[in-house]
């Protein structure tokens, strides 16, 4: 499983925002400066909000009538509990709204993505990839020269379509592929379009009818890759809602 090189920054599963860009230098720095009050603004509002016992003055409990000097000062006391339920409820939001039908997969090889494809007139040059999974390269895509093609994507590899299983609807639908947003596996897969399991795709929904929050059309919604593709020969994917 291939890694970010030391200094880049990759946002959390903002795989469902704009494409990926790599920070470096003094804006990484920066970056992570921000990420890092953020972090620690959050975990006081946190520890301030956590569950904990606090004593009341109980003035029900209180004796009627005359007291003694000595039980004056004395006040009766009840414990309860504080919860800060605005907090937890907006931390509790925050972390559903990155859901995901499958949290974690499996790590997949370089070696099992990518098949070394040996040219020239000795095979000795071996800088050239085959991709073994599954692919998305979009309309009207053409390859380039074989002198400057760096990564192969089979034609028989590359999917247009993908069945994708409404989670509150129990149905499944056939959608258009519109893209790869964010392949878990590596960066380098998202910009491929290769598609494995636990990748996050957008589909076409727009012939299902769904409305968003201000009441306009949906078109395009993001779904998870829930099976290996190139084993099913399909893409079967869950909408994210």
């Amino acid at each position: 499983m291939s890694t970010l090189r030391r200094g880049l920054v990759a946002r959390p599963l903002a795989f469902l925002g704009p494409r990926f860009f790599p920070v470096t230098g003094i804006k990484a720095k920066i970056h992570h400066k921000r990420r890092y009050a953020e972090k620690a603004a959050m975990k006081k509002t946190l520890a301030l909000a956590a569950e904990k016992s606090v004593r009341r003055a109980d003035k029900s409990a209180a004796p009627d009538g005359a007291v003694p000097a000595y039980l004056l000062d004395r006040e009766a006391a009840t414990r309860s509990k504080v919860l800060s339920n605005t907090i937890k409820q907006k931390r509790k939001e925050k972390g559903g709204k990155w859901d995901v039908p499958l949290p974690r997969v499996k790590p997949v090889a370089d070696d099992e993505v990518f098949k070394v494809i040996k040219t020239g007139k000795r095979k000795a040059k071996q800088w050239k990839r085959m991709v073994t999974k599954a692919t998305f390269v979009g309309e009207g895509y053409t390859r380039k020269p074989p002198k400057y093609e760096r990564f192969i994507r089979p034609t028989g590899m590359r999917f247009t379509k993908a069945h994708v299983t409404h989670p509150e609807l129990k149905t499944t639908f056939c959608c258009d592929l519109l893209g790869v947003k964010k392949n878990p596996q590596s960066t380098m897969y998202t910009q491929l379009g290769v598609i494995t399991k636990g990748t996050i795709v957008e589909v076409n929904v727009s012939d299902l009818g769904l409305v968003t929050n201000t009441g306009k059309v949906a078109w395009g919604k993001l779904a998870q890759v829930t099976n290996n593709p190139e084993n099913d020969g399909c893409i079967n994917a869950v909408l994210i809602v």
